[in-house]
């Protein structure tokens, strides 16, 4: 699909994942999706790795802080949320009912950002975009196709992100019980599943979804550049295949078939 020049506010715009070993990281997402990994010292002495396609931003990652990690707080990707104002935004979550895990702050030039969560735990990021949008290519092979909310309180979600971004609902009856889509405006911007008994222990999150030609071809691929596969690749009518993945650190992500451009 053409290349994103901007993203209206409201609409999930950037991935990024916080590891615990960020070479490692690099020799796999790069590997298996073809990315170029660009490391940028930053201020606080730490490193930030741009993760870009054919030239154009996709993805970063970064390493989990100390205090994350002393908290037990796993490798994990991360979705942000393009907004107007982060500052607004920022309230606009306390207000709803969530919470601010990282108060608005500058990333350089690039943009500002806050961290959030809410009310039953799930994390995002917001983004108010300067010098970048966030992630300059979509929705096909290599990219960020889906971002979807599992949690265990669809109803209260519904709410919550109905105020922060303006986001409305649709259900529809799939194979794995009932779907919500996020909507702003026309379009359907997320999912949304409650966590279901037979997953096990999972904390309510945002997962992200990213696009590949063929899911069995790739998750052998991932598999053998020490990957996991978390369940056996499942059709979705009307959407497309799936899989869920580990990467070697047990980042979740899930692969699926790239809509056609």
């Amino acid at each position: 699909m053409p290349d994103i020049t901007s993203y209206e506010p409201g609409t999930p715009s950037f991935i990024d994942l916080a590891t615990t070993d960020l070479d490692s990281a690099k020799a796999f997402y790069t590997e298996l999706f073809g990315w170029d990994a660009l490391d940028m010292p930053m201020p606080d002495g730490g490193v930030y790795t741009m993760l870009s396609k054919s030239g154009k931003d996709v993805a970063g990652a970064y390493v989990l802080n100390n205090e994350m990690a002393a908290m037990g707080v796993p490798p994990h990707w991360v979705s942000y949320v393009t907004v107007t104002d982060v500052e607004s935004a920022a309230s606009a979550v306390v207000s709803a009912g969530g919470a601010v895990i990282a108060e608005p702050f500058d990333v350089m030039t690039a943009g500002r950002m806050a961290v959030a969560s809410d009310p039953a735990g799930a994390t995002f990021s917001m983004w108010q975009p300067r010098d970048s949008i966030g992630s300059y290519v979509v929705n096909e092979p290599g990219a960020l196709i889906w971002n979807e909310l599992q949690t265990s309180d669809t109803a209260a979600a519904e709410v919550f992100y109905r105020e922060v971004f303006g986001w409305d609902t649709e259900t529809t009856d799939m194979p794995t019980g009932t779907y919500t889509s996020f909507i702003l405006g026309s379009r359907g911007v997320a999912g949304m599943m409650e966590i279901q008994p037979e997953w096990g222990p999972v904390p309510p999150n945002w997962s992200i979804y990213l696009g590949v030609e063929d899911v069995d071809a790739s998750m052998a691929k991932a598999i053998s550049l020490g990957g996991t596969a978390q369940m056996e690749p499942m059709d979705v009518p009307n959407a497309g295949r799936f899989v869920l993945m580990s990467d070697p650190q047990g980042a979740m992500f899930y692969m699926m078939t790239a809509p056609a451009n």
